[in-house]
């Protein structure tokens, strides 16, 4: 059976989003990947190290920011099912919320990198510091871009932008945060659990 774009054209099925944002979201999860892997194997070479430090990190912290990404990922994801029934006021008010959250992100991750570089651990300290700030500080450069993205989508909801019809623009942003969810998913566990 082929698999050409008429196929899924005629059967109603469609990759949501732009293609050239799934391309940018693989790459962007390349780099991370590159990343992620380092730190495992550092921790892997050094675990006493890794257990010792990340005993200065509070895990409930990771928690409660991990939340805040999961609780804004799910308003974005509810904001393009309401402009795919034509309610672009109520997708509007959604990524608002979901902006918000995220909101809680930030003032929840600034706060602790300040405790952090209060007590001396920052990127010098050692190496999973190093590793920390490297990684934690490039997920949070995306947060701030998706925020500015999410903001900028609830824009253009509230102007009538989007339609149940043409709405590809508001599944790529959605596309972007749900990448910015998904590897704190990763990070949380990597970075204040597991030893």
């Amino acid at each position: 059976m082929s698999t050409s774009p008429e196929v899924f054209a005629r059967s109603g099925l469609r990759l949501p989003g732009d293609l050239a944002m799934w391309f940018f979201i693989l790459v962007e999860l390349s780099v991370f990947a590159i990343f992620i892997l380092a730190f495992a194997v550092t921790q892997w070479l050094s675990p006493e190290l890794f257990a010792q430090s990340r005993a200065a990190l509070d895990s409930s912290m990771g928690l409660a920011l991990t939340l805040s990404l999961l609780t804004s990922g799910l308003f974005a994801a509810l904001a393009v099912e309401q402009v795919r029934v034509s309610r672009p006021l109520r997708a509007a008010g959604l990524l608002l919320a979901a902006l918000l959250t995220s909101c809680v992100y930030v003032v929840l991750k600034l706060n602790e990198y300040g405790h952090l570089a209060e007590a001396g651990l920052g990127m010098e300290h050692n190496t999973f510091f190093t590793l920390y700030w490297l990684l934690t500080g490039f997920h949070f450069l995306h947060v701030l871009l998706g925020m500015v993205i999410l903001g900028w989508m609830a824009d253009r909801c509230r102007r009538g932008a989007y339609t149940a019809h043409e709405h590809a623009g508001l599944e790529s942003g959605v596309l972007y945060w749900h990448m910015v969810d998904m590897v704190w998913v990763l990070l949380f566990p990597l970075v204040y659990v597991l030893n």
